[in-house]
């Protein structure tokens, strides 16, 4: 597999094979590929995605806490600016676009299958270090990038073109090798060079894995409005 973003990632997502495919071919993906994906399917995929992306930059808000080094908290701000200025713009132009205002945006439910995978991440950082943090904030980030890129590729539509240019550009995979460096070095600094052999590795691909998992569960709430 590429290491585009990073040896620990590629390593990670070997680890689970399955989930990985499962997450990055999903039905949702792959409706919009051709554009057959109904638009109210992805209006609410749209709305609880912002949520769950609020949350997200709690998220790496919190990594910033964990850092050891200026280097790490610098890797962390990064990406919160990422989310927040840009990747939280895409829901709100596109939401506005529909009719659906940003005050609409905010106060959207959460779905249960939201609140699973946010809460997971966040208390990966509560309970651990900055390692379970980035193994949980992992398959979202480079996910997006590696579905986004393929997409781009091989789209036979321009239906969901904006959704598909957002993250096969040049920022976003950018965003996606800075964080692939981040956990490369946070595992390097924390567990040594060969830090698959740690004790704490499995645990750390056990959790890349749930909340690949996750990422699963989240397209399929998106097929059911």
């Amino acid at each position: 597999m590429s290491d585009t973003y990073g040896r620990a990632f590629s390593l990670m997502r070997e680890k689970a094979p399955e989930a990985w495919r499962d997450y990055t071919r999903h039905a949702f993906v792959e409706s919009m590929k051709d554009g057959s994906l109904p638009k109210e399917a992805f209006l609410h995929y749209l709305r609880q995605d912002y949520v769950f992306l609020i949350h997200f930059s709690r998220a790496w808000a919190l990594a910033i806490v964990k850092s050891e080094t200026h280097e790490e908290m610098l890797g962390a701000v990064g990406t919160v600016n990422a989310l927040v200025a840009e990747e939280m713009q895409l829901h709100v132009g596109v939401c506005e676009d529909a009719g659906i205002s940003q005050d609409q945006l905010f106060s959207t439910n959460e779905r249960a299958e939201n609140l699973a995978y946010t809460r997971f991440v966040l208390e990966a950082g509560y309970s651990g270090d900055l390692l379970d943090l980035l193994a949980a904030l992992a398959p979202c980030v480079m996910g997006y990038g590696e579905i986004g890129l393929r997409l781009a590729a091989e789209k036979t539509s321009e239906e969901y073109g904006d959704w598909i240019a957002t993250y096969s550009s040049d920022g976003y995979q950018d965003s996606c090798k800075a964080v692939g460096k981040l956990l490369e070095e946070a595992l390097i600094r924390r567990l040594g060079v060969s830090y698959e052999t740690s004790p704490r590795w499995r645990r750390l691909c056990d959790t890349f894995r749930q909340a690949t998992e996750l990422e699963v569960g989240f397209w399929q709430m998106g097929l059911t409005p």
